[in-house]
């Protein structure tokens, strides 16, 4: 079984580097790019804090990133929260299943976020009192499957990581325009949205139990 990650740079080489500490052998196709967007920033006093969902944020927003660096930031999960620190904001809270888990954790609380992230968000539910104002800082493009990641596919036994809906919707989409059978192709997800996105008809299709390259490893782990 050949396990695949198609997530872009650096995180494919993050992940890989994480499934060789586990002793997983795995092949990096990365099959999009993020790229920075042109974007405007609003007051910075406007805000209570950043809401943030992708550590690409803090490494594609540009110099208008420098003016919010007083908020704190509350980031999805450990990654997005390290790349934060790193660039020299402070992280409040760290989430855990999405940007959703956050909102909820602070329900009750009157808060303004400034939401940046990429073009693709996730919907989210504020709770009553919580005013959210998003940015687009950076975009996905999309990449087409390698001749090489197209003949792994064909020959069957392959177990994909998924990290992003995008990113299941656009595999499935090239697969199904090389006319690769999904019926030999195993996908490990982040988490069910992403499954969902995906659709059916794969070898398998699982759901990691928590967001993050660990539980979605140890997942793969088991199928390999």
């Amino acid at each position: 079984m050949r396990l695949i990650v198609i997530r872009p740079e650096p995180g494919a080489t993050s992940t890989a580097a994480a499934a060789h500490t586990r002793g997983l052998d795995i092949e990096v196709f990365p099959l999009s790019a993020a790229r920075a967007s042109e974007w405007s920033a609003p007051d910075p006093e406007d805000f209570d804090a950043l809401l943030i969902g992708s550590a690409n944020v803090f490494r594609l927003g540009g110099a208008w990133m420098e003016a919010f660096r007083k908020l704190p930031v509350h980031a999805v999960g450990q990654t997005t929260a390290e790349a934060a620190r790193a660039a020299g904001f402070r992280v409040d809270f760290v989430g855990e299943g999405g940007l959703q888990s956050i909102l909820d954790a602070q329900a009750g609380q009157e808060m303004r976020y400034l939401r940046l992230g990429g073009a693709e968000r996730v919907a989210v539910q504020p709770a009553p009192g919580t005013v959210i104002e998003a940015r687009t800082v950076y975009e996905i493009a999309h990449l087409p499957i390698p001749a090489a990641l197209a003949d792994m596919l064909r020959k069957g036994e392959a177990l994909v990581l998924l990290h992003s809906a995008g990113a299941a919707r656009h595999f499935a989409d090239e697969c199904d325009r090389l006319g690769i059978a999904r019926a030999g192709i195993g996908l490990v997800c982040l988490g069910p949205r992403i499954a969902e996105t995906a659709g059916e008809g794969w070898a398998t299709i699982a759901s990691a139990p928590q967001p993050g390259d660990a539980a979605l490893l140890a997942l793969a782990a088991k199928l390999v």
